[in-house]
């Protein structure tokens, strides 16, 4: 059943692959056919900050014409404006934010989120910060933490833009997460990841599968961090950006082997994950994930771990 160390040992063996060619192959094995998808600009309401219908009307009185996100609540496509949506009061504000529609999505996952201890533990640029705080209407405790120093003046400017006050940002490695001696409800992985077409231009030319390969390895050390500062019960939503099988469903079938999680049921826009890559089976469970392959939205993955006790705890 988990052959994801089996799989990955049998690609490498394999000469350099990399280019379009290769990617949509791969895609095409997957079950999915390759096409040019245009993403259309995003935002989603800050309704900690102000009523949904208030801002809504104030954009539209601006001449910005909204399309409601059928599968978000609080999430619009931009159908047309004349000038930025980032530069209008209602976004200095903080009565929106620009995010992505699939991005908006690995948030709303949790089960409960007022007054939870959180951890974001991967939170640069901040939009999904944002949406925790928003979501747990400035309760409990959200803690942030971004690796790169250059980055934390950013995700600090966009936190209080949006006047979130529950967030304590700390410049640390996910991957040493534990160092805190915190543990968490929920965990929030919007993990580092290879990426994909839509959103890079220059994507197919620039990524080869050890790109892949290493991004997936780093994951795992995330996950396996996350599984130690979860507290028993507590919940840990994956997602990543990439179409890659190895940065998706073969690590969760890793982690299921691996770690103390299983895969929770999801309801969300998507497709179910996959069990079958390339002729090797994984765990069955793992259809509980969701894949979005890119159409109204760029490709993303997501999926919720919730942490078992400790079959051994207390003997």
């Amino acid at each position: 059943m988990h052959n994801t160390n089996f799989l990955l040992a049998q690609l490498d063996s394999y000469p350099l692959m990399s280019d379009k060619e290769f990617f949509v192959k791969r895609y095409k094995k997957l079950g999915w056919t390759y096409r040019q998808v245009k993403l259309k600009q995003a935002i989603r309401i800050n309704t900690m900050n102000s009523n949904r219908d208030t801002v809504v009307k104030r954009l539209e009185s601006l001449g910005i014409v909204l399309e409601k996100i059928p599968f978000l609540e609080d999430g619009y496509w931009i159908s047309k404006s004349k000038f930025s949506v980032g530069a209008t009061a209602e976004y200095l504000l903080g009565l929106y934010s620009i995010q992505e529609a699939a991005a908006q999505i690995p948030v709303t996952l949790f089960t409960e989120l007022e007054d939870k201890m959180v951890l974001d533990a991967c939170a640069s640029p901040g939009g999904k910060t944002v949406q925790l705080a928003n979501l747990m209407k400035n309760s409990g405790v959200i803690v942030a933490l971004e690796l790169k120093q250059r980055k934390m003046f950013a995700l600090a400017n966009q936190l209080e833009r949006t006047r979130v006050k529950n967030t304590a940002v700390y410049n640390m490695d996910a991957r040493e997460a534990s160092k805190l001696n915190i543990e968490f409800d929920c965990v929030l992985l919007d993990v580092l990841c290879s990426g994909n077409y839509v959103t890079d231009k220059g994507w197919f030319s620039k990524r080869t599968i050890e790109d892949v390969h290493r991004n997936a390895r780093r994951q795992r050390q995330i996950l396996t961090e996350a599984a130690k500062v979860t507290e028993d019960g507590g919940e840990i939503v994956y997602a990543t950006c990439s179409l890659e099988p190895e940065e998706n469903e073969m690590n969760i079938d890793w982690a299921i082997g691996a770690l103390n999680v299983k895969v929770e049921e999801i309801k969300c826009h998507g497709e179910k994950g996959l069990t079958d890559i390339f002729g090797k089976e994984l765990d069955r469970s793992i259809e509980k994930c969701k894949r979005i392959w890119p159409d109204q939205t760029q490709g993303f993955f997501v999926c919720k771990l919730k942490k078992q006790a400790d079959d051994n705890e207390g003997n």
